[in-house]
């Protein structure tokens, strides 16, 4: 009884504002279907490290010694040493079909325009944070998690929690955050465009295999520093073309993607207590998350308004906004734009295919940041 009062005397208002923030991602999670499996347990485990002396995290004794909690254990075992979101990669790598891509290479220049917000996020955090932390602060805006871990680990900044919770909440909001942007910068008439919907040329298997191949070992010269992340993806993408692993391919896109996604969730949150992440530093790293997403989105949406001054055929801009890493969520939703301001206006293909550009081109993003600040 005594120890259920020392607890209790212990609680402070900043465990029951993280409580709100984890029933705000429980309810975003199960009321609005945004990232369940992932923030479910980003949502539960913030409530559950924000407890008194809780179990789940490291505690110290009286007595001057550590005792361990999963959670800690667990971050340790599979963020710290950026395995669970290399391990990820695969399953990613597994569900990308690059055919839309490959039959219409020319989208891949909307995945690098699609990245101008990391670097000018990196030249705004620069006034506020030391120069790996700004850096690492950059990169959420590729709008792709395991690469904004991978990033801010090995430039041991001291904010990973926040840089993680930002990039994994943002990745979730993008159906919120996209379509304003991509409105505003856009007129009733060019969101009309229509594009061609035929498949283009057929894409041999040969082809499909080359191309993780030859990526990896292109983007292993260009940016040494990615080469595990785009190895990690590029591994996965073979296991699916290579039309001997089926069965090891539908394995990592569903059992072990969804089984990863769920661990860094509840590890995340065991980053998420009170006296470490309720700062000013965090509110202003959430931010400039939010800053980078939208200038990413803005910036591939006026890169296709810029080509389309010298272009006969025209593009819709919005499929610039899918050049973003969120896949396939930034796919599908210029998809479901194009399709509300015509019902005849099918601009999956094209999205898609911007979309997987922007999953290579954000995590050779992320490799250069490396080269640059290692």
């Amino acid at each position: 009884m005594e120890i259920l009062y020392e607890n209790i005397l212990d609680m402070n208002l900043g465990y029951v504002i993280m409580w709100i923030i984890g029933g705000i991602l429980i309810y975003l999670a199960i009321k609005k279907d945004m990232e369940p499996t992932l923030l479910l347990p980003m949502g539960f485990g913030a409530i559950l490290v924000n407890l008194p002396h809780s179990g789940a995290i490291n505690q110290m004794l009286e007595s001057g010694e550590i005792e361990a909690g999963p959670l800690t254990t667990l971050f340790n075992a599979g963020i710290s040493n950026e395995l669970f979101p290399l391990i990820l990669f695969i399953g990613i790598g597994a569900m990308i079909d690059f055919g839309p891509l490959l039959s219409n290479p020319k989208l891949m220049i909307f995945g690098a325009a699609a990245q101008f917000g990391i670097f000018f996020t990196l030249c705004l955090a620069s006034i506020f944070f030391e120069q790996n932390d700004a850096a690492s602060i950059a990169i959420i805006g590729a709008a792709d998690g395991p690469t904004a871990i991978v990033v801010a680990n090995k430039l041991k900044s001291t904010y990973l929690a926040p840089i993680m919770v930002a990039a994994y909440s943002y990745m979730a909001l993008v159906p919120i955050i996209q379509p304003p942007v991509i409105k505003l910068l856009t007129t009733k008439k060019e969101r009309l465009i229509r594009m061609d919907n035929s498949t283009g040329k057929q894409v041999s298997q040969t082809t499909k295999i080359l191309f993780p191949i030859i990526i990896t070992v292109v983007a292993g010269l260009v940016a040494p520093a990615s080469v595990a992340l785009v190895g990690f993806l590029m591994f996965g993408n073979l296991m699916r073309e290579c039309g001997v692993l089926n069965s090891l391919s539908e394995t990592a896109q569903k059992v072990l993607a969804n089984l990863i996604t769920i661990f860094l969730g509840i590890t995340i949150a065991s980053q998420m207590h009170a006296e470490q992440f309720l700062k000013f530093e965090t509110l202003l790293i959430m931010g400039l998350g939010l800053f980078a997403f939208i200038f990413d989105t803005a910036g591939g949406v006026l890169f296709a308004k810029l080509l389309n001054l010298f272009l006969k055929k025209k593009i819709n801009p919005m499929i610039g906004a899918a050049g973003i890493s969120a896949f396939p969520m930034s796919g599908r939703i210029v998809h479901k734009m194009g399709l509300k301001e015509d019902p005849q206006n099918f601009l999956l293909m094209h999205s898609i295919g911007v979309n997987v550009s922007g999953q290579i081109a954000s995590v050779i993003a992320g490799g250069l940041i490396l080269s640059f600040f290692m």
